[in-house]
């Protein structure tokens, strides 16, 4: 087992955790979806879905700011998590966005182009329409209504295939028991933030190459999500995409090539 080491950025209006792991000289940082608990507990568990990575990279896994104002925003996200990237020294990362990660993945390549060296985009979107945003809104009302169990059971239910809930599902309502108000709080400013957010006009500024990794089974945003972004970066060679099937939303967990793609993208393009 790698060694993983945790650590926090503070600056003047956020407080941000992060750990990181792996012996590589590139540094890659992760930008994790959308979430109720914070993802450091699960460091260990991340190291080692991760570890074949550990060779070529040093990888950052960083989290959401601790405290967010009720107004806190997508844009707020991505220009905080570029600051702390910044303050930790990184420079032309490769950068990995899952869900909700991707859409600070997306501002943060298009405001700081020299800052992300190549990309990938893992179930994202870049126009949460009020239709799209219904998926969200349930779980915001869950949120709201303290009700954890259901939370994490509904969830579940949306980002992952039936397969992985009949395995994991009970487990998933017994840790939404856990979860505190606090928490729900701040899983319900996330939330929000997704609404009526817009960043097609965004992807015209990215700069760095691109790899867009989608689902056709995306209960989510839909199978359209992916192909969107890729239809408005498609005209150049350096840009990709590829559609998974049967592995639900969270395909970056449960698709079991989905790490070998991040390094075959990243070595010819951040080598």
């Amino acid at each position: 087992m790698g060694e993983v080491i945790k650590g926090t950025v503070c600056a003047d209006r956020y407080t941000m955790d992060y750990f990181y792991f792996g012996k590589g000289e590139k540094p890659l940082v992760i930008i994790p979806g959308i979430s109720v608990q914070s993802v450091v507990p699960s460091a260990g568990a991340i190291e080692k879905a991760y570890r074949e990575m550990e060779d070529e990279f040093t990888v950052y896994v960083i989290d959401r700011a601790r405290q967010l104002p009720p107004d806190y925003k997508i844009q707020d996200m991505a220009e905080d998590t570029a600051d702390a990237i910044e303050r930790l020294g990184l420079k032309e990362i490769c950068m990995f966005g899952a869900s909700q990660g991707g859409m600070i993945a997306i501002l943060t390549a298009a405001s700081h182009p020299g800052l992300v060296r190549a990309m990938v985009l893992g179930s994202t979107c870049a126009d949460i329409t009020e239709l799209r945003y219904k998926v969200m809104e349930r779980w915001e009302a869950l949120a709201a209504g303290r009700d954890g169990a259901a939370l994490y059971e509904t969830f579940g239910n949306d980002i992952y295939p039936p397969a992985f809930m009949e395995r994991f599902g009970k487990a998933m309502k017994r840790l939404g028991t856990l979860a505190t108000e606090e928490e729900m709080d701040h899983f319900i400013t996330l939330v929000r933030a997704c609404r009526g957010m817009n960043l097609m006009d965004c992807l015209d500024h990215i700069v760095c190459p691109v790899l867009v990794i989608g689902a056709k089974d995306d209960a989510v945003f839909g199978p359209d999500a992916a192909p969107e972004i890729f239809e408005r970066l498609k005209g150049r060679e350096d840009c990709e995409l590829y559609l998974y099937d049967g592995y639900g939303h969270a395909c970056f967990d449960t698709a079991p090539d989905y790490k070998k793609r991040l390094l075959r993208f990243f070595a010819v393009h951040a080598s």
